[in-house]
């Protein structure tokens, strides 16, 4: 059986953490900048670590090679 291959929109959007869990861009973050609190746009800066069961799920249909 061949091997699967890694969806090429997921490698743009995730990446793995030394232990393991993803980590993703945070969503809002795009346009419309000025009807947003500043509050939402100050913590949308940066990357966060999905729940568990979502990263677990990326893994293993998104990003097949990586471990």
């Amino acid at each position: 059986m061949p091997k699967m291959k890694t969806k090429s929109s997921a490698k743009k959007r995730f990446k793995l953490t030394a232990s393991g869990k993803v980590k993703g861009n945070v969503a809002n973050k795009r346009h419309c900048l000025s009807a947003k609190p500043q509050d939402m746009k100050r913590q949308a800066r940066g990357t966060f670590i999905l729940f568990k069961t979502d990263g677990e799920n990326v893994k293993k249909y998104y990003l097949p090679g990586a471990k």
